[in-house]
């Protein structure tokens, strides 16, 4: 009986650590330790690492460790510090992991990403990593970019990261000589994440048609402002879409088939995509116990393996043809599956991800996109899907990548 009390009250905690990290509807409550993480090859240089040791003390994170590191120990790093955490006993509230490494050598950050996700003590928790890439005479474009994010980050406590880096985004774009390089981001938020202390201001068919769609827009004589492509198709096990023809084709070529528009240059283009990105089906995390336990305590639902995630990759390719914007910039892509994962849709109801996103936008027709994208996640998280091919019921995630240089409200 001891073991049967001991066990229901961890899980009693657990679930009340779930409840609370997203204390107020749309925000991290962020109520635990701030940790921090620097991963960073020998080669790296000294002052790389200072500027980023000065944004984590100026973004608040109390416990900052730097382990020095071959990129191919890294993931045995990660774990250590995974378990580390486990062992403190106490749930965290947030944690940033920096990545830093001589440029081409962070080929599969994924798996280091994924590790993290396992950790007990950050369910629920919002989890950031930064990749960066450094040389032993130093980084320009990730000294920038920190540099960048520091200074805003102190002058701006009040914003959501999200809308910190859309800003250091542009700053960057407009600061780089080369610009063949604009940096991205993946999320998978739940909410908005304010560091400071005070409150948030709030396929061959597919491309021959979007050629056609890029051509009269270049033809088109008023301006434009943006533009808004929602694609809907089965995926393949590797993310292609697949067409009604049985082609096959990489949303990434679609995105830079309109990419190439003058009419665009340096306009938002948004792309919406509800297709599968492999065949995985995520069944959440969620405390282990047994059905009655759950009926008793009344369990909020598991949350998505792959939610709570921001990447940031400074250090994109990109390739420029005119003015200084790098040519993959201004792009937003919302995903209605992580990677791997499939993307459900209900055959009389639709695309959850659609509904929901409409329903956002009619609620805050002015508000900033990432934001409402990130409240559309947060409701996409909460659902429970049953498909039609097992009895079990699953879990979806949408995944946004963008490389917004400002903010984008669809309605002024």
């Amino acid at each position: 009986m001891a073991f049967l009390v001991s066990g229901t009250l961890r899980m009693a905690a657990q679930i009340a650590d779930a409840r609370d990290s997203l204390g107020r509807k749309g925000k991290y409550s962020l109520q635990g330790p701030r940790v921090a993480l620097t991963l960073s090859s020998p080669e790296v240089s000294a002052s790389t690492i200072a500027v980023l040791e000065d944004v984590f003390q100026t973004l608040g994170f109390e416990s900052c460790q730097r382990r020095e590191a071959s990129v191919q120990d890294f993931l045995r790093e990660l774990t250590g510090f995974r378990e580390q955490l486990d062992a403190h006993g106490g749930p965290m509230g947030c944690a940033l992991v920096a990545l830093v490494a001589p440029c081409g050598q962070l080929r599969q950050p994924q798996q280091l990403v994924r590790e993290l996700s396992h950790c007990g003590a950050l369910r629920g928790c919002p989890k950031v990593f930064l990749l960066l890439s450094g040389t032993s005479g130093g980084a320009p474009k990730a000294g920038a970019f920190l540099t960048s994010l520091g200074e805003l980050c102190g002058r701006c406590p009040h914003w959501s990261l999200l809308q910190l880096l859309t800003e250091v985004f542009c700053r960057t774009a407009e600061e780089s000589s080369e610009a063949t390089y604009c940096p991205v981001l993946r999320s998978s938020l739940r909410g908005a994440l304010c560091l400071g202390d005070i409150e948030p201001w709030r396929p061959k068919d597919f491309q021959e048609e979007l050629a056609r769609f890029r051509e009269q827009l270049d033809t088109h004589r008023d301006p434009v402002s943006c533009a808004l492509v929602a694609l809907m198709a089965h995926g393949g096990p590797q993310g292609q879409l697949l067409g009604a023809d049985g082609q096959e084709v990489q949303p990434e070529a679609l995105v830079q088939e309109l990419n190439c528009c003058g009419t665009l240059w340096g306009c938002p283009k948004i792309f919406l995509l509800q297709a599968c990105r492999g065949g995985h089906r995520d069944t959440g995390m969620g405390p282990k116990g047994r059905p009655w336990f759950w009926r008793w305590l009344q369990a909020p639902p598991a949350i998505p393996s792959h939610a709570d995630i921001l990447q940031i990759n400074v250090d994109a390719q990109g390739s420029s043809s005119r003015g200084s914007t790098p040519g993959n910039s201004d792009i937003l892509m919302v995903y209605a599956a992580t990677e791997g994962c499939i993307a459900y849709r209900d055959e009389k109801k639709g695309s959850d991800f659609i509904q929901m996103l409409v329903e956002v936008l009619r609620t805050d027709p002015g508000g900033d996109l990432l934001e409402l994208l990130t409240e559309v996640n947060r409701q996409v998280c909460e659902l429970d899907v049953l498909g039609p091919d097992c009895d079990e019921r699953r879990k979806a995630c949408l995944e946004i990548y963008s490389s917004l240089r400002r903010r984008l409200c669809l309605q002024v």
